[in-house]
């Protein structure tokens, strides 16, 4: 038992020298970057089982996802619309969806490191969350694949889709979340 609290004090001591060594601004960058990718890998996953497994189960009592779901008593809303009215519940930050050929103009990177950070996500698909420095916003994009077919012939099929191409599993944009710094 002894030995057991000296190991955890000395590990906890070890813990906060190293807090208190940290620079403050590279410990309030580090808290910046560590809830950015809380924040997208909690969005990620919620989204995933909407798509995957909500979808799944409302269409086997013929309810459908359609983009005007709230005019049709047998329609859910869209993956991305849900994602999007949760971002609009929050009030501490901002999550929302970017691409660069979204459906919506509204969905259009704001910014231009916003943009770049897409392309980067694209370039390289083993890179999953970017997270940078914006003007006066801290933030954090993380790729948002088609992970099922039916994402894919979604937009393949909408009328306003600027990109008629898309596979499973490829990168259709971002999720981002946007704070102050």
């Amino acid at each position: 038992m002894r030995g057991t609290i000296g190991f955890k004090t000395g590990v906890f001591g070890a813990l906060v020298v190293m807090v208190v060594a940290i620079p403050l601004t590279y410990a309030e960058e580090f808290s910046r970057d560590a809830a950015a990718k809380y924040i997208l890998a909690t969005a990620k996953a919620f989204r995933t089982v909407y798509a995957k497994q909500i979808i799944a189960q409302a269409a086997k009592s013929n309810v459908k996802p359609d983009e005007n779901w709230t005019k049709d008593d047998h329609a859910i809303m869209l993956p991305a619309q849900f994602l999007k009215a949760a971002g609009s519940e929050l009030k501490d930050f901002e999550l929302s969806l970017i691409g660069l050929t979204p459906i919506y103009k509204e969905n259009l990177p704001k910014t231009k490191a916003e943009e770049d950070a897409l392309k980067k996500l694209a370039a390289n698909p083993a890179t999953s969350v970017l997270t940078f420095e914006d003007g006066s916003q801290f933030k954090g994009v993380a790729a948002d694949l088609a992970i099922a077919d039916s994402c894919a012939a979604c937009h393949n099929a909408h009328p306003m889709s600027p990109k008629k191409d898309f596979k499973k599993g490829d990168i259709m944009g971002a999720i981002v979340v946007r704070f102050a710094k």
